[in-house]
């Protein structure tokens, strides 16, 4: 890449159809030369070397004549070559696929054993269009981008579906299952029904009242839970306990329960004998309880007569 603007070689795609009508069409011989002059190419490759040198020195100009010659002449060298890794495969008779496939690889020769070969990249050449194959850790950053991206929204989904209530628990309701039927039943009934009178308040949309009503739910559950979390190790007792203060009392015991003190009946009117008077006795009763009570321990004082001389009281004048 010559500059930090230009997008990756992974995602261009180059063509260059007057290139390739000079060279007369795209077959074994041309697809070397017709590869190095797109962006994927190095000129520091054992390839540029190669062409520079049969091109200034005319006794090399047959390695470049055909592809085996011009290959024969890489695998004697050492360094970074581009090859031809795979031809187009024929689907029928004089049918190909058209699928041109190069490595970018670096050649190192060891003495005595087979040429070390460690591949970079790979290109296809589909056509004009060169493209390059993505790397392995590409493939799998892309498909883990894919998958998070689905289950990020996934999830929210997911939970707006999903629905609480005391009654039933947890309920899931799937956005698309109700069938499209009902919307074209109700659009045909709607045409032939006439529009009801503008009224002063409109009412509140359904869903708008569905949600308070799921709120208030939730949030009635929510105060239960609360409640049982609190008091839910209380029970009542399995022996009451009878009685007034002072004097409870276990029913388990075998003791009677006190009743409390009744008031004494008024008199008035008897549901058999009608009204009820008061009588002689209970009218002495009420004289004797106004008398006050004598004390046995105080006596009684006597009455004296006064004496004025000894005579006779004057009568008035």
């Amino acid at each position: 890449m010559d500059s930090p603007n230009e997008p990756p070689l992974d995602e261009i795609q180059w063509r260059s159809p007057q290139i390739l009508a000079g060279m007369g069409g795209l077959h074994s011989n041309t697809i070397l030369f017709y590869f190095a002059e797109s962006p994927f190419f190095e000129r520091t490759s054992n390839n540029a070397v190669v062409m520079s040198q049969a091109m200034s020195n005319m006794s090399m100009y047959h390695f470049i004549q055909t592809r085996e010659a011009f290959e024969g002449r890489l695998k004697t060298m050492s360094g970074l070559e581009f090859t031809v890794a795979e031809e187009p495969a024929e689907s029928g008779p004089g049918m190909g696929t058209g699928v041109w496939v190069i490595r970018k690889q670096t050649r190192r020769k060891r003495y005595q054993e087979d040429d070390e070969i460690v591949v970079h990249s790979t290109y296809f050449v589909v056509g004009e269009n060169i493209y390059m194959a993505p790397t392995l850790a590409d493939i799998l950053a892309s498909r883990i981008m894919t998958i998070s991206s689905a289950i990020a929204k996934a999830l929210p989904a997911a939970e707006a579906a999903r629905k609480w209530r005391p009654s039933l628990g947890h309920v899931y309701n799937l956005p698309g299952s109700q069938p499209a039927t009902t919307t074209t039943r109700n659009l045909e009934s709607t045409v032939a029904t006439p529009a009801p009178a503008p009224a002063t308040e409109a009412a509140p949309p359904p869903a708008v009242t569905q949600k308070a009503d799921e709120l208030s739910l939730e949030r009635a559950a929510e105060e239960a839970f609360m409640v049982h979390m609190r008091h839910g190790g209380e029970y009542l007792d399995e022996n009451p306990i009878t009685g007034r203060p002072g004097e409870f009392h276990l029913t388990s015991t075998g003791r009677k329960p006190v009743l409390p003190p009744q008031d004494k009946q008024t008199p008035g009117i008897g549901t058999m004998n009608g009204p009820s008077l008061p009588g002689k006795d209970e009218s002495k009763k009420e004289g004797r309880a106004d008398k006050p009570s004598k004390s046995p321990g105080i006596p009684k004082p006597k009455r004296k007569k006064s004496r004025l001389g000894g005579g006779r009281t004057p009568a008035a004048s």
